[in-house]
């Protein structure tokens, strides 16, 4: 039998998974994952859940539903990706990791099965979620969409109340290349009769969500119209605040399915994220003198709220170290870096990063400079080699970027 280290390599290597390949590994339907749901007996259908979809957002608003469910005492299921150390930062209940030994034992039961119908990486750590979860009796789960909604392997569940936090263009290449279709395949978690909450107005796509919801009989609240409440949060950035609305609003819609969530409970798990559920790399202060900053903001509507942080930090020089994979659009998110920052630039450990005299003959077209590393490691040394302890040193650019410094 596999230990932990062989079951992970087997994972990761046998099976296309987004992350690594892209394009390739993106399913066109849930066929396998209804497969899989049978195999396993449903095990979807014996817990209760909370379905999040989003462009940006959507981790830290998982994370924050889950700390606040935490605090009224309930035993809390989190299924997120991606991980930034450990695969099994991906599922988690009450903010413990799955152990190595369920993980192990669940691939090697299902190993052949898997084979057999070619599961993607995905689809199988949606079954091994499910199943754990349903193993160990979880009050609820909050269920984090992979990808997109509509055909993610996650929307077999059927949610106490959907989340649809933003919408920008991210995954293009999978999800349309306008705001209307993307909006189309995260509307995609949307069922009949069950209520949807959206975090932000934005005129290209309310109104696709709006058609959605009126053809499925699902209530429909806008977060950032019906929200007076300001409570804080642990997860630094303004952008949070967004976030906040959406969690308070559907907080309100799970306490009428008879979940019991004081105002209390409410506010303590908003301050106690962090502590409640192990969440790494959004806004993550690394160290002081010099302060680094490290995020895992990597899209155009991400990053617009992160730089928004930066410029509200205070310090003599600004230093970015700075790597992307190779799917992004870099006329879309290098204006919104600084230009007077010192760059290092580098390429994240996986086939889908991009190469990083690539990056740095791009960001000089838009006034960005700096030097080319051969590792984030090096690069991210390099900086605090050049840093005064009044400068600042912001790591970001792609959630593989921080995932390698953390």
């Amino acid at each position: 039998m596999m230990n932990y280290q062989e079951t992970l390599d087997w994972l990761f290597v046998q099976l296309p998974m987004y992350q690594r390949q892209g394009a390739a590994a993106y399913k066109k339907d849930l066929s396998n994952t209804l497969l899989m749901s049978e195999r396993l007996q449903h095990p979807e259908n014996n817990f209760k859940s909370i379905h999040v979809a989003g462009t940006n957002g959507k981790g830290s608003t998982s994370h924050m539903l889950a700390s606040v469910l935490q605090e009224a005492g309930y035993k809390v299921g989190l299924y997120t990706s991606p991980h930034l150390k450990d695969f099994r930062e991906r599922i988690k209940i009450n903010g413990k990791e799955i152990t190595e030994k369920y993980v192990v034992d669940f691939v090697a039961e299902q190993k052949t099965f898997f084979e057999t119908n070619f599961l993607s990486f995905f689809e199988m750590t949606v079954g091994l979620a499910f199943q754990y979860f349903s193993d160990e009796k979880v009050d609820i789960a909050i269920i984090e969409v992979g990808l997109g909604g509509r055909l993610d392997s996650t929307n077999i569940v059927m949610p106490e109340v959907s989340v649809i936090t933003n919408i920008g263009l991210d995954h293009t290449q999978f999800l349309g290349d306008t705001l209307k279709k993307v909006a189309f395949e995260k509307g995609g978690i949307i069922k009949f009769n069950i209520p949807v909450v959206v975090g932000e107005f934005q005129k290209e796509t309310f109104p696709v969500f709006k058609e959605i919801a009126k053809v499925k009989n699902a209530d429909l609240f806008l977060a950032s119209e019906l929200v007076k409440e300001n409570y804080d949060s642990d997860l630094i950035g303004a952008y949070q605040k967004h976030n906040i609305k959406t969690v308070i609003q559907a907080i309100k819609l799970i306490r009428t399915k008879g979940f019991l969530v004081s105002e209390t409970d409410l506010k303590n798990g908003l301050k106690k994220v962090v502590e409640n559920t192990g969440l790494l790399g959004r806004w993550q202060l690394l160290q002081e003198n010099p302060k680094v900053i490290c995020d895992t903001a990597h899209n155009k509507e991400g990053l617009l709220y992160t730089m928004e942080q930066l410029k509200k930090e205070s310090f003599v020089k600004l230093h970015i170290v700075l790597g992307v994979v190779n799917d992004k659009d870099l006329a879309a998110v290098l204006p919104l870096f600084p230009k007077n920052a010192n760059y290092y630039f580098c390429k994240p450990d996986l086939g889908r990063g991009l190469d990083a005299h690539e990056l740095k003959s791009a960001a000089r077209g838009f006034g960005l400079n700096g030097e080319v590393f051969l590792s984030v490691n090096q690069a991210y040394k390099n900086a605090l080699k050049n840093a005064t302890t009044e400068d600042c040193i912001y790591v970001g650019g792609s959630t593989f970027v921080v995932a390698e410094i953390l």
